[in-house]
């Protein structure tokens, strides 16, 4: 009887562990994204971006950079997405340059209108910070849970705009995106960003 029980019992701190390290596994995995963006820029722009979803040279990994000024229209589609039997990302972006040098006013400016939103659950922080030169219209819409982090920004301004994001589910991954943009002139910019544990979710395209 003894010896079942303790067969019993080891069987179960097996099973424990195990758990314990398929749940420590899973939460390892770089967090889920998806991104759908588009911006116009009647002045300068400069973005950058990563997406990865395994720290060092395992995993998939995107790098982007992009700078310039005159007219300029860019589309963005990404996904990060990783789970016990697939590692993914994606990226697909259109940019239309129309090259003239830019030169921003002199005139004195006010910053307003900064915003950040944090999802410590989830693990996101987005951005935005404006400096006016003329008018600024900006509607910016958050929904956030402990599951779900979903980010709309639609803005149109005449000064300069900066954009930043960051996705990293905890200190135990790497971040799955980070990503910076300054806009200068007049800019419109559209973008729908969704961070989760759950299936990516696909928003339309502005």
């Amino acid at each position: 009887m003894k010896s079942m029980l303790l067969v019993l019992s080891m069987a179960c701190i097996a099973a424990l562990v195990a758990a314990g390290q398929a749940t420590c596994s899973a939460d390892s995995f770089a967090q889920n994204m998806t991104e759908h963006s588009w911006v116009f820029v009647n002045g300068y722009m400069e973005e950058s971006r990563i997406l990865q979803t395994q720290p060092g040279f395992a995993g998939q990994k995107v790098v982007l950079g992009s700078s310039g000024s005159g007219m300029v229209t860019r589309t963005l589609d990404s996904v990060a997405y990783r789970d016990s039997e697939m590692d993914e990302t994606s990226l697909v972006t259109s940019v239309e340059f129309n090259y003239k040098p830019y030169h921003p006013p002199l005139n004195q400016s006010d910053l307003r209108n900064a915003l950040c939103a944090k999802n410590y659950e989830v693990g996101s922080v987005f951005s935005e910070t404006y400096r006016i030169e003329k008018d600024l219209i900006k509607d910016t819409k958050t929904y956030q849970d402990d599951k779900i982090s979903v980010y709309e920004i639609s803005s149109e301004i005449q000064g300069s705009a900066r954009i930043g994001q960051r996705v990293q589910k905890n200190a135990r991954t790497v971040p799955t995106m980070m990503m910076g943009g300054t806009y200068m002139g007049y800019a419109q910019i559209r973008s729908e960003t969704v961070v989760g544990n759950m299936s990516v979710l696909t928003l339309p395209c502005p």
